[in-house]
Protein backbone atom coordinates (compact mmCIF):
# COMPACT_ATOMS: atom_id res chain seq x y z
CA UNK A 1 0.00 0.00 0.00
CA UNK A 2 1.62 3.54 -1.03
CA UNK A 3 2.01 6.18 1.94
CA UNK A 4 0.42 8.48 -0.53
CA UNK A 5 -3.29 9.65 0.74
CA UNK A 6 -5.60 11.97 -0.44
CA UNK A 7 -5.93 15.02 1.68
CA UNK A 8 -8.19 14.99 4.56
CA UNK A 9 -11.21 17.52 5.54
CA UNK A 10 -11.30 18.85 8.90
CA UNK A 11 -14.03 16.20 10.38
CA UNK A 12 -11.04 13.17 9.21
CA UNK A 13 -8.26 15.06 11.02
CA UNK A 14 -10.07 15.29 14.08
CA UNK A 15 -10.85 11.53 14.07
CA UNK A 16 -7.38 11.01 13.64
CA UNK A 17 -6.23 12.90 16.28
CA UNK A 18 -8.65 11.62 18.78
CA UNK A 19 -7.36 7.86 17.63
CA UNK A 20 -3.63 8.93 18.38
CA UNK A 21 -4.82 10.44 21.69
CA UNK A 22 -6.80 8.28 22.94
CA UNK A 23 -4.76 5.28 22.42
CA UNK A 24 -2.34 6.46 25.53
CA UNK A 25 -5.45 5.45 27.61
CA UNK A 26 -7.17 2.99 26.21
CA UNK A 27 -4.86 0.58 23.94
CA UNK A 28 -5.18 -1.14 21.09
CA UNK A 29 -9.45 -0.27 21.38
CA UNK A 30 -9.39 3.16 19.58
CA UNK A 31 -7.33 2.32 16.60
CA UNK A 32 -8.80 -0.82 15.98
CA UNK A 33 -12.51 0.45 16.73
CA UNK A 34 -12.24 3.47 14.22
CA UNK A 35 -9.97 1.37 11.68
CA UNK A 36 -12.98 -1.07 11.78
CA UNK A 37 -15.74 1.63 11.41
CA UNK A 38 -14.29 3.31 8.73
CA UNK A 39 -11.69 1.83 6.79
CA UNK A 40 -13.67 1.89 3.64
CA UNK A 41 -15.37 5.74 4.43
CA UNK A 42 -11.62 7.41 4.02
CA UNK A 43 -8.48 6.50 3.31
CA UNK A 44 -6.81 9.28 5.69
CA UNK A 45 -8.57 7.92 8.93
CA UNK A 46 -8.09 4.08 7.62
CA UNK A 47 -4.31 4.63 7.20
CA UNK A 48 -4.47 6.63 10.61
CA UNK A 49 -6.35 4.40 12.67
CA UNK A 50 -4.05 1.40 11.23
CA UNK A 51 -0.67 3.29 12.39
CA UNK A 52 -2.44 4.16 15.88
CA UNK A 53 -2.85 0.55 16.40
CA UNK A 54 0.08 -0.89 14.81
CA UNK A 55 2.21 1.49 17.26
CA UNK A 56 -0.08 0.13 20.01
CA UNK A 57 0.38 -3.46 19.69
CA UNK A 58 3.92 -2.67 19.70
CA UNK A 59 3.52 -1.00 22.88
CA UNK A 60 1.73 -3.95 24.36
CA UNK A 61 4.39 -6.56 23.16
CA UNK A 62 7.11 -3.94 24.57
CA UNK A 63 4.83 -3.92 28.26
CA UNK A 64 4.81 -7.44 27.92
CA UNK A 65 8.48 -7.88 26.95
CA UNK A 66 9.08 -5.17 29.93
CA UNK A 67 7.02 -6.83 32.67
CA UNK A 68 8.80 -10.41 32.17
CA UNK A 69 11.92 -8.54 32.42
CA UNK A 70 11.20 -6.66 36.02
CA UNK A 71 12.58 -10.28 37.79
CA UNK A 72 16.20 -9.33 36.42
CA UNK A 73 16.11 -5.73 37.63
CA UNK A 74 16.58 -4.03 33.74
CA UNK A 75 12.34 -3.95 33.18
CA UNK A 76 11.78 -1.23 35.99
CA UNK A 77 13.54 1.32 33.71
CA UNK A 78 11.82 -0.29 30.27
CA UNK A 79 8.99 0.11 31.54
CA UNK A 80 9.20 3.75 31.92
CA UNK A 81 10.52 4.29 28.84
CA UNK A 82 8.12 2.45 27.03
CA UNK A 83 5.07 4.57 28.99
CA UNK A 84 7.10 7.92 27.77
CA UNK A 85 7.36 6.52 24.81
CA UNK A 86 3.72 6.01 24.17
CA UNK A 87 2.84 9.47 25.22
CA UNK A 88 5.68 11.43 23.59
CA UNK A 89 4.60 9.55 19.85
CA UNK A 90 1.13 9.63 20.25
CA UNK A 91 1.26 13.24 20.80
CA UNK A 92 3.22 13.63 17.52
CA UNK A 93 1.14 11.48 16.18
CA UNK A 94 -1.99 13.46 17.16
CA UNK A 95 -0.40 17.21 16.25
CA UNK A 96 0.85 16.05 13.07
CA UNK A 97 -2.91 14.35 12.41
CA UNK A 98 -4.05 17.64 13.26
CA UNK A 99 -2.04 19.51 10.42
CA UNK A 100 -3.40 16.81 8.09
CA UNK A 101 0.25 14.28 7.43
CA UNK A 102 -0.11 10.69 7.31
CA UNK A 103 1.97 9.98 10.63
CA UNK A 104 4.43 7.20 10.86
CA UNK A 105 5.39 6.42 14.56
CA UNK A 106 9.10 5.19 14.85
CA UNK A 107 9.90 2.12 15.94
CA UNK A 108 6.24 0.52 15.15
CA UNK A 109 5.97 -3.09 13.99
CA UNK A 110 3.45 -2.89 10.65
CA UNK A 111 1.15 -6.03 11.57
CA UNK A 112 -1.90 -4.97 10.31
CA UNK A 113 -1.73 -3.56 6.65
Amino acid sequence: MSDVVAPANSDEKNIAVVTHITGIFFSIFPGLIVWLLKKDESPYISDQAREALNFQITILIAWFVSGILVFILIGLPMLGLVWLANIVFSIIAAVAASKGENYRYPFSLRLIN
